[in-house]
């Protein structure tokens, strides 16, 4: 039996101030061919998955904190306990806006690391309203620091 310790995985920080540890698929023990599952903290005021896109259908599932959410032309506030579906292709991005640690589960299918990791890891993200489609009116900047 395979069995992930969320409380003994370290993650990986990125400079969008998030800690990611992906508990089925990507870098976990447990390996799956159909879609990934992970656990992600964003920082308070401002912590960031930012704007990307991807051809695998996603799912956000927020389980504690305050965030905007932004989905093409969309930006919505989203709470713990709320989940929210992201169709494959589309940009989006999800700011905490809290003061507190935002801490939400995501899952996309099929398995395999989505680009926008790396690209944000080595500084070279696709900027919003420049490289790739704006953000929705009013949405917090896209974090694309190089760590």
């Amino acid at each position: 039996m395979n069995i992930f310790d969320l409380n003994e995985s370290s993650g990986r920080r990125f400079p969008a101030r998030r800690l990611t540890k992906n508990i089925a698929g990507g870098v976990s023990s447990i390996q799956t061919e159909n879609f990934c599952l992970g656990f992600v903290e964003l920082d308070p005021e401002g912590g960031q998955v930012p704007w990307h896109n991807h051809p695998e259908e996603e799912v956000y599932f927020i389980l504690e904190g305050k965030g905007e959410m932004c989905i093409g032309s969309e930006k919505n506030e989203i709470l713990g306990g709320q989940a929210v579906f992201i169709e494959p292709n589309k940009f989006h991005q999800l700011t905490n806006i809290g003061k507190t640690t935002l801490k939400m589960i995501y899952c996309y299918g099929p398995a395999g690391n989505v680009d926008h990791w790396i690209q944000e890891l080595q500084g070279t993200l696709p900027k919003a309203g420049v490289d790739v489609p704006p953000l929705p009116e009013g949405a917090r900047p896209q974090c694309t620091d190089a760590p």
